[in-house]
């Protein structure tokens, strides 16, 4: 059995003020991303995810349980917001709830 690997996910926006100020282009995109990220943790893969209301700017973060770099590669690859707003992730010591 392989070993849970968690990681962080911080989805920048392609502007500041993109959520104030979101077409309704990029907000079809973005309801289009909650229900790929829903369908993930559905699947216990996700462990939380949403917008952080950081007063700079508002930015997406969430959380993963994944067996490899490879599958959070694959994740943001087929994020329907990943066309309009970048990607960051960094690996993550949790602490989760025994299963």
């Amino acid at each position: 059995m392989m070993e849970t690997k968690y990681y962080v996910l911080h989805l920048l926006p392609s502007r500041p003020d993109f959520a104030q100020t979101m077409t309704d282009e990029e907000r079809s995109i973005m309801m289009e991303h909650i229900a790929y990220w829903t369908s993930l943790m559905n699947k216990g893969k996700v462990l939380a995810f949403g917008p952080v209301l950081d007063p700079k700017s508002i930015y997406g973060l969430g959380i993963i349980a994944v067996e490899n770099e490879d599958e959070v590669k694959e994740f943001i690859a087929n994020d329907p917001a990943g066309k309009i707003n970048r990607y960051e992730y960094y690996p993550m010591k949790a602490i989760v709830p025994e299963k």
